[in-house]
């Protein structure tokens, strides 16, 4: 469906890179990215950390956590991208989120960026302070946690 108007080519969509691991395809992402959709068009990229675990960290971890994080991005992309009401793109990034972050900004030209995070008592990403440095990339920042689910939090 597209139109003949100006409005496309007049406002190109926000790009939005969403980073997320474990909370990739948890409801208040979902809720996340469909409100930002709603609030103008935007396309969104899933950024999945390459995070090897156990000895996979010394031995090999960019071929242990590249599978783990496809396989996250697999199972994600369908739900976000029936939130975003477009196709969703899915990449991993390096194990260090900051880094995966900071890498995904220089390639792309992101406008902003979701961070979806465990609990403050689970997430190594906040405990990282990942949102104040992803900030101070100069790209606005909106952290979502499961307790934000029902608008509480």
């Amino acid at each position: 469906m597209e139109s003949s108007e100006s409005a496309a080519s007049s406002e190109s969509p926000a790009r939005v890179l969403v980073i997320a691991h474990k909370t990739a395809a948890t409801q208040p992402l979902l809720d996340a990215v469909r409100q930002r959709a709603q609030r103008s068009p935007s396309r969104f990229t899933l950024l999945v950390t390459n995070t090897a675990r156990g000895l996979h960290k010394v031995v090999d971890p960019e071929d242990q956590a590249a599978s783990e994080a496809k396989i996250v991005i697999e199972r994600a992309v369908p739900a976000l991208s029936e939130a975003a009401g477009a196709p969703v793109e899915g990449i991993v990034g390096d194990s260090d989120p900051v880094a995966a972050v900071q890498d995904a900004i220089n390639l792309n030209d992101f406008d902003e960026v979701i961070i979806s995070t465990l609990s403050a008592r689970l997430s190594r990403w906040l405990r990282l302070d990942l949102p104040s440095k992803v900030s101070g990339m100069g790209l606005p920042v909106t952290t979502v946690t499961p307790g934000d689910a029902a608008g509480g939090g």
